[in-house]
């Protein structure tokens, strides 16, 4: 590593690509927000050094070393290994489906202090989460809260073509709810009922605390979670295939 720039960074990990026979190409999210793309040599190898330190959702303070192309890390420690996701199915699907949408809504060049705590925070709540109803929700309230912080806030109060209060449905190519009225000209509009179209609202404005405290039912948590994956993949213009995943669970 001689004569390279390095820099220490708390970096959760995304993603894990194989290189050769022992190495991994990491997909990382900095503290401070930006993606981050690293070599880990001899990730793979039984009892290296960074074997354990670079699983997926793992948060880890790295050493770096700068590469022309891609950054090599010197060295790991862990940090938090969010071990409850270790040990369930759904859970990793969960944490999947997060990690899935951190990787598209960060960008290298860009930092953002946004990403990083809620991220982590949305990992957690996976671990925390009591059933697969509030794992739903998780993802759900995770995916609405970085999208609108990115930009791509829905339109939750009034009709996003006409302006009128009075709103029974959400479309995610018109940008938001809808009326009737309008609702007729977009194709693919979904009925809302006032109880989703509330707990619509609160995936943006409740915490994860809040959300995770409430009574919510199976197929109700299953429509956010479709609202929400129909929302992303519209204006991420993306294939999620995590989320496809686990709406399928």
């Amino acid at each position: 590593m001689a004569g390279r720039r390095t820099y220490r960074t708390r970096a959760i990990v995304l993603d894990r690509t194989k290189l050769g026979e022992q190495d991994l190409i990491l997909t990382l999210l900095g503290e401070d927000g930006r993606e981050l793309r690293a070599i880990a040599k001899g990730a793979r190898k039984p009892g290296g050094r960074l074997a354990g330190r670079v699983e997926l959702f793992h948060e880890t303070d790295f050493l770096v070393a700068a590469g022309r192309s891609l950054d090599v890390v010197s060295e790991a420690s862990l940090v938090d290994p969010h071990p409850r996701l270790r040990g369930g199915y759904e859970r990793v699907c969960a944490a999947s489906a997060v990690a899935e949408i951190a990787r598209l809504t960060c960008f290298e060049d860009a930092p953002d202090g946004f990403l990083f705590p809620i991220c982590s925070r949305a990992l957690r709540a996976c671990e925390e989460a009591a059933d697969q109803p509030r794992l739903d929700l998780v993802v759900a309230a995770y995916v609405m809260k970085v999208l609108a912080h990115g930009g791509w806030r829905p339109e939750l109060d009034d009709c996003c073509a006409c302006g009128d209060a009075a709103v029974t449905y959400f479309s995610s190519a018109a940008g938001g709810v809808l009326c009737e009225s309008c609702a007729r000209e977009v194709a693919g509009a979904q009925e809302l009922s006032a109880g989703l179209l509330a707990w619509l609202r609160s995936l943006i404005s409740c915490t994860f605390d809040e959300l995770l405290a409430a009574t919510i039912g199976a197929e109700t948590a299953v429509s956010l979670l479709g609202i929400a994956h129909s929302w992303a993949a519209t204006h991420l213009d993306a294939r999620l295939r995590a989320m496809e995943f686990l709406a399928g669970v």
